[in-house]
């Protein structure tokens, strides 16, 4: 037998290991990521893509088109119109001619769907309309005045959540000041490529309403539909001064998220809006420049797969999860050094430094979070805060672990959990970036189109199954330090994620796929938190999990249970499901040798076998967001495997 064959997990986990000590591997959405960077790049001034980054470019959108030529908006979807359109124009920016095959049959897709282009969704819309590709009088209004509104008002983007603020704020900068850049000879040969009729005999008014796209799975509300109507009106002949002050405002929100960020913005989208809006108003220096160069932080290059920009970077929480998993099975030296060096890099990682106070940002104080990357990122969220919390205090429980890490100081722990609190909702769950700011019957205001439950950042079940058991670690760590406050967020905790369970006893996750992924949460957070075993709703829970596994052994489910609310199984066992499974039973109480367990533990082994005996295969993906976002965590497949075959029964523990 080779060493290949004989390595174990935790060992093959240890060889994913940065130099740094962090644990981070990509997280897969979309090739209209890479899309939208051409495009900022080509507009931003005279700094075209280096050869290696320009053939990067090309097998990526070769490696993710669909057979019938056509792109989707994530990883396992169908053709999309707007990853479709995005990806044509991103390919003749670079150069590719127009017979060329990866467009040719881009643009037999795009007209075999009269009106494709023009029903396409707002963001789509805005990206052709500053290339002079689509005039702005087709776009359903996105007036930057209502940045100006007071900040009660309760539709002020201050209270939408912070993917949609600042997605809003970057694009009514755009569509406010109807910016235009020039593509020069192209624009004439893209408009006739695009559209299915001549450019200057379509009717864009007409279509300012209309979508028809795969990707609509919000369509306006009538309500949203009647405020654009009004807003339209304004639109016609907007104030002057009004217009002026709402565009300084727009670029104030977008350049205080930059300066805070380090450049790289939320996210990469939201950072390269932001960049279009300032790249209309200056002229292409050098400084220009180095602000695109800043989103460099965003992308993965390889061979294979080419040069691609993920949504996130996910060091934090990758690392924190892979600490958890060390810390489950017995260690080894080579394990033991790799939890030390991950440790002091996690411990950095913590927000030491406010925000401005000056900055009228709409943001929650940060002090005290982590990110879910790095603390460069400067925009923490509760869970990952959790998690990196509960890494460190399950790695301090650990003696020969604690032996080699260096001691977590207290304060650090204090601020972690104070960041914490500050998330928790009014119903006792826990959000992610801020604090909800709407009802949740806000979410039939809507303006997103593609996107469902986005619009205020509420409270998830993993995030509370996180919350709660990072705060009953720290109580049990610390039992004198704020623990009346603790004890009333925990309660309140537990009876928000009873309250979340479904009648089959089941929790549905928002994060991940679906209601595998919830339930675990759920029940770590609900049993470490202190709930019994015997309690009926760890009980429904286990019920749950025993009753959807499947013959071999193990546990799947398809991304289309984010959207149907019905837990649909995939054709094969999946190995980060099958672990979440396992570890949720594990911690609902079933003893190490129950039957469930191992079944789901040698379906982990056979999987890992069929791989060559190390590390797990790349399967469907196992991450989402906003139920329609579709993201492949690559850690996944191989931290969550190699936790759930070292970790132990409580009874086993003891």
């Amino acid at each position: 037998m080779t060493a290949l064959q004989t390595s174990s997990p935790l060992d093959d986990l240890c060889a994913l290991q940065h130099d740094d000590g962090r644990w981070e591997a990509e997280m897969v959405w979309s090739a209209g990521l890479l899309a939208h960077y051409v495009i900022a790049r080509r507009v931003a001034g005279p700094w075209p893509m280096d050869a290696d980054d320009v053939r990067g470019t090309l097998r990526q959108f070769e490696v993710t088109r669909l057979p019938d030529g056509a792109w989707p908006v994530h990883l396992e979807g169908e053709g999309s119109t707007s990853g479709t359109v995005l990806a044509y124009v991103a390919l003749r920016v670079l150069g590719v001619p127009p017979d060329d095959e990866l467009v040719a049959r881009a643009r037999r897709w795009l007209h075999a769907r009269p009106n494709a282009v023009l029903h396409m969704p707002s963001m789509a819309r805005v990206w052709l309309a500053v290339l002079g590709l689509y005039e702005y009088e087709g776009i359903a209004p996105i007036t930057p005045e209502l940045l100006l509104a007071p900040t009660w008002f309760p539709l002020h983007p201050h209270r939408f959540s912070c993917h949609v603020r600042q997605a809003y704020a970057g694009m009514s900068q755009l569509y406010g000041a109807k910016v235009r850049f020039d593509l020069g000879e192209l624009t004439e040969p893209l408009r006739a490529e695009l559209y299915d009729r001549p450019y200057r005999s379509i009717d864009f008014r007409a279509a300012r309403f209309r979508l028809d796209a795969p990707e609509v799975c919000a369509p306006p509300s009538a309500a949203v539909s009647f405020a654009y109507r009004l807003l339209s009106l304004y639109e016609r002949r907007p104030i002057p001064a009004l217009r002026r002050a709402a565009l300084r405002r727009s670029v104030a929100l977008t350049e205080a998220d930059r300066m805070a960020s380090g450049g790289q913005g939320l996210t990469v989208l939201h950072g390269l809006l932001g960049h279009l809006g300032h790249a209309s108003s200056a002229p292409p220096t050098a400084e220009l420049h180095r602000r695109i160069l800043a989103f460099d932080v965003w992308r993965w290059h390889d061979d294979q797969e080419g040069l691609r920009f993920t949504g996130a970077r996910s060091s934090s929480w990758d690392t924190a999860f892979a600490l958890r998993a060390c810390a489950a099975a017995p260690s080894t030296p080579a394990a033991r050094a790799a939890v030390a060096k991950a440790h002091r890099w996690l411990l950095r990682q913590q927000v030491t430094e406010e925000l401005p106070s000056s900055e009228n940002t709409g943001r929650d104080p940060v002090l005290g979070g982590w990110c879910f990357s790095d603390a460069a990122h400067r925009w923490p969220v509760a869970d990952c805060t959790a998690e990196a919390l509960s890494a460190l205090l399950v790695v301090r429980e650990r003696a020969d672990l604690r032996a080699v890490t260096e001691p977590v100081p207290v304060r650090a722990l204090v601020a972690g959990v104070k960041f914490i609190l500050s998330r928790q909702n009014r119903d006792g769950g826990f959000a992610t970036y801020e604090r909800a700011r709407m009802p949740r019957v806000f979410e039939r205001l809507n303006m997103t189109e593609t996107y469902v439950d986005c619009m205020s950042d509420h409270s998830y079940v993993e995030c509370t199954g996180s919350c709660i058991a990072a705060l009953a670690r720290f109580r049990r760590a610390c039992p004198s330090v704020h623990a009346r406050v603790i004890d009333a967020a925990i309660r309140r905790g537990v009876a928000y994620l009873k309250s979340q369970q479904r009648p089959d006893g089941s929790y549905r996750g928002e994060w991940g796929i679906t209601f595998t992924y919830g339930t675990f949460f759920a029940l770590e957070g609900l049993v470490t938190a202190g709930v019994s075993r015997s309690d009926p709703a760890i009980a429904r829970a286990v019920s749950w999990l025993l009753a959807t596994q499947r013959r071999d052994g193990g546990w799947s489910e398809h991304h289309s249970s984010m959207l149907s609310g019905v837990h649909t199984e995939l054709p094969e066992a999946h190995a980060a499901m099958t672990a979440w499974a396992v570890l949720a039973l594990l911690a609902g109480g079933l003893p190490d040798d129950h039957p469930a367990v191992q079944r789901g533990r040698d379906r982990l082994l056979a999987l890992r076998a069929d791989h060559d005996g190390r590390g797990w295969p790349k399967q469907a993906a196992n991450g989402a967001f906003y139920g329609s976002g579709v993201l492949d965590y690559r850690l996944y497949k191989d931290v969550f495997p190699t936790w759930a075959l070292g970790a132990h029964s409580a009874e086993a523990r003891a």
